[in-house]
């Protein structure tokens, strides 16, 4: 709105359109100005807003389960009988039951070894299996978190949101593949004893043989009573 002074009573009122003119254009100018400033405004609020709600963080961790699945298979793992997976001990076992027989082994211990490899090969499969039941058991938790991820990043309001969601279904896919490998690590160590408990009795038996082909303190043959009247 322009104000134009009043005239004094008896007056003459002289219209200048060139003065009215530039009034009404810094009128304009003035106007367009307030204008561009609450677009100014309007754009920064929106602006923070989206920087909140990028900034605000996911409702919801999947922490808690995943620390369970880890802790369940570490036990598994942990639980191995036997023959755990340490160095020493390993290395205990081969230069004890798995040794190479000696000439000088008593029969005893000869069987007495047999009879523990057989006893760890047997645990190391019993082992494999339940880290492999464990495994599976975990599934269903990854399948239940990976559901509930997937739908809080769809609905993520901001980009943190969604980041939080994509980090936390990396470290469920890191975890199944720490399963994948705790596994692949059971079903080994079995087959390693296996394979290990294979070459010790062949060993074993070649020795046994050469006992009982030993000219002198070999073997002799003697009349044995099958059946009594």
């Amino acid at each position: 709105m322009i104000l134009v002074p009043l005239a004094p009573a008896g007056a003459i009122v002289v219209y200048d359109p060139t003065n009215y003119a530039q009034n009404v254009l810094q009128a304009a100018r003035a106007l367009n100005q307030i204008n561009n400033q609450i677009r100014s405004l309007t754009n920064e609020a929106k602006s923070l807003l989206n920087e909140a709600r990028n900034l605000t963080s996911l409702p919801y961790s999947s922490l808690a389960p995943l620390l369970r699945s880890v802790e369940h298979t570490r036990t598994l793992l942990a639980d191995a009988r036997e023959l755990a997976y340490d160095v020493a001990e390993v290395d205990a076992a081969f230069r004890g039951r798995y040794a190479e027989a000696r000439p000088t082994d008593p029969d005893a211990l000869l069987v007495s070894n047999a009879r523990d490899r057989w006893r760890t090969s047997l645990a190391s499969l019993e082992d494999a299996l339940k880290v492999q039941a464990g495994v599976v058991d975990n599934l269903a938790t990854y399948r239940a978190e990976i559901e509930k991820l997937v739908n809080r990043s769809q609905g993520a309001i901001g980009a943190l949101q969604a980041s939080q969601s994509g980090n936390q279904l990396l470290a469920l896919q890191a975890q199944q593949l720490a399963d994948l490998t705790a596994t692949m690590t059971a079903l080994g160590r079995a087959q390693a004893l296996a394979e290990a408990q294979r070459v010790a009795a062949q060993d074993q038996a070649r020795e046994q043989n050469r006992r009982f082909l030993k000219p002198g303190s070999g073997y002799v043959p003697t009349t044995v009573t099958m059946f009594r009247n």
